[in-house]
């Protein structure tokens, strides 16, 4: 091995056929020294002076160096640091393993990128034919009740993919799967907070390479038709620069299909414009869809006129997505079950988590065995699916909403890596008629083009038919019912530009009964039943009897077709 000149730029370690070039930002006036060692040895076994090349950059480069026998750390002014440009970890292969572990025992892995990928590519799915759905790696399939093999790690993913198809999801968006620092006051359950955002977390594997397992599962969704988006939640110190860098890393070493990204910050118009990221899904968090069908659920007055909006509103131009709910906040099954959060198993006496959720307990705080408040907290569950799946734009499931997974109330699971964060697989077994309906419901979504436009449609009459494109009715047809005291809608989606079918969708939030107009269809067409909040998805069409109204119970959405 001969030590040669380095060169600065790209920071961290490159391998060429010719020589190994280790690259790192040094404080000015620090000297900084590369440490090798054996692989599997904590101590080092020699050391070498970076030099300074251009500005702050001290590098070394090797020739005859074999990659295979050595790991590496960086000591500046005696104290040693990983590389925060490092593709790998060497001894954080176990999760919460740097209890009580000095920093020689962290090494950092040199990598030759070589991976078979064969024909994979990003898949580049169209904003409107999403069905995305949030895990976190761990708490996807950590219970003992999720039944996979290699629980909590980008393996037990894989082993849940025929379950994702069949629900018909066709995009995970995946909570920090970087490497980062376990141990503090509390877990670090969720992962936000500084790391090494270049190395995939080796405790998400389970053979203890996250480069090997995370690319496995990006190429394993992908040959199921499912995207993979990664939450990069970078903190204010990381540079733009080096965001941008790592971003195009991720899509040219993974095949990422898309980020979420904190536009706080994220240089998010440099991002956009980066030719090699500009045919990447880039998004992020918007909650305003959230607040509005939240309020609108439980049925609070004066929303009409925003849910409006954000029924037909397309997510692709602000690369946002739709939610009710969230990793942060409760689940579907406790924004219907707790008025208020219940966060005393995070030890911070109830007071961390967001204090305004929206949610509605339908009667009885938590548990419950009443039955009128079980069905009807179970209605309001399928009404929230029905406000996000019938919804334009890009709707995203939390995982385990489908089949009524509770965190006991807690809204704020940072630092529960227990059963309370993870996703309770019991109820999947015990909630299969939920789980049924989800899966009815996205499959009808995917059935009638009108519920998932290209382009955000508009109360004009561009296809020349004679009705708009969407259109807004009440107990009188053409006529929006948006008094303050109003809490129902009548939304008709004309069909001539997308194909297929016409689908008036009758939302009634109020606890009373009403009914509402039926615009007169043209020539021999008929309305018909084809799902409600009340009986399901329906396997066949039902004719209504009266073409002119249609009744709506209290707390009960309907969808009715044109033939």
């Amino acid at each position: 091995m001969k030590k040669i000149q380095g060169k600065p730029l790209p920071l961290g370690v490159t391998v060429s056929k010719e020589h190994v070039n280790f690259a790192a930002a040094v404080p000015q006036g620090k000297r900084c020294s590369l440490l090798l060692y054996h692989i599997g040895e904590k101590e080092s076994c020699m050391s070498y002076p970076m030099e300074e090349t251009v500005g702050e950059i001290q590098a070394a480069a090797f020739e005859d160096f074999d990659i295979s026998e050595y790991e590496y750390n960086y000591e500046i002014e005696e104290e040693i640091f990983p590389d925060p440009y490092t593709e790998a970890f060497s001894g954080r292969e176990v999760w919460l393993g740097e209890n009580n572990v000095e920093r020689h025992e962290v090494r950092c892995k040199i990598t030759d990128g070589e991976y078979d990928w064969g024909k994979d590519e990003p898949l580049k799915l169209p904003y409107h034919q999403i069905i995305a759905y949030a895990l976190h790696i761990r708490g996807f399939t950590k219970d003992p009740s999720s039944g996979v093999k290699h629980k909590g790690t980008f393996q037990g993913v894989i082993e849940k993919l025929s379950y994702l198809k069949d629900l018909g999801i066709n995009q995970i968006q995946c909570m920090p799967v970087y490497e980062f620092e376990e141990r503090g006051s509390h877990i670090n359950y969720w992962g936000y907070g500084e790391g090494y955002y270049f190395a995939p977390k080796s405790a998400y594997s389970s053979c203890g390479n996250g480069v090997k397992e995370l690319k496995d599962m990006v190429k394993a969704c992908h040959s199921e038709g499912i995207e993979v988006v990664l939450h990069m939640p970078f903190t204010e110190d990381v540079s733009g620069m080096v965001i941008q860098e790592c971003l195009r890393y991720y899509v040219t070493e993974y095949h990422i299909d898309g980020f979420i990204l904190n536009p706080y910050t994220a240089p998010m118009a440099s991002i956009s414009s980066d030719p090699v990221l500009k045919k990447t899904k880039i998004m992020k968090y918007q909650d305003s869809f959230q607040s509005v069908m939240r309020r609108f659920l439980k049925g609070d007055e004066g929303m009409v006129n925003d849910v409006i909006f954000w029924l037909r509103h397309h997510s692709k131009e602000e690369g946002i997505f739709n939610y009710i709910t969230s990793h942060n906040g409760f689940t579907l099954e406790d924004l219907v079950s707790y008025d208020a959060k219940h966060n005393e198993a995070n030890g911070e006496n109830n007071q961390d988590g967001p204090d305004y959720n929206y949610s509605w307990n339908c009667g009885a705080e938590g548990v419950s065995r009443k039955k009128a408040v079980l069905d009807l907290r179970k209605k309001q569950i399928r009404n929230a699916f029905f406000l996000l799946l019938l919804s334009q734009g890009t709707p995203c499931i939390l995982a385990g909403d489908e089949f009524g997974n509770s965190q006991r109330g807690n809204n704020n699971v940072y630092c529960q890596d227990n059963r309370i964060g993870w996703v309770n697989w019991r109820n999947s077994k015990n909630d299969r008629e939920l789980k049924s309906f989800v899966q009815d419901l996205i499959a009808f979504r995917k059935k009638y083009p009108v519920l998932s436009q290209e382009k955000e449609p508009m109360s004009i009459d561009r296809a020349g038919c004679g009705v708009p494109e969407v259109s807004y009715h009440g107990e009188q047809a053409w006529r929006a019912p948006v008094e303050i005291s109003s809490r129902q809608l009548g939304v008709y989606y004309s069909a001539a530009l997308t194909g297929g079918a016409d689908c008036y969708i009758v939302y009634n939030m109020h606890w009373l009964e009403h009914d509402f107009a039926l615009p007169a269809l043209s020539g021999k067409r008929k309305w018909h039943l084809a799902a409600s909040t009340q009986e399901g998805v329906l396997g066949e069409e039902i004719l209504l009897k009266n073409q002119r109204e249609v009744r709506a119970l209290p707390r009960t959405i309907l969808v009715i077709v044109g033939r």
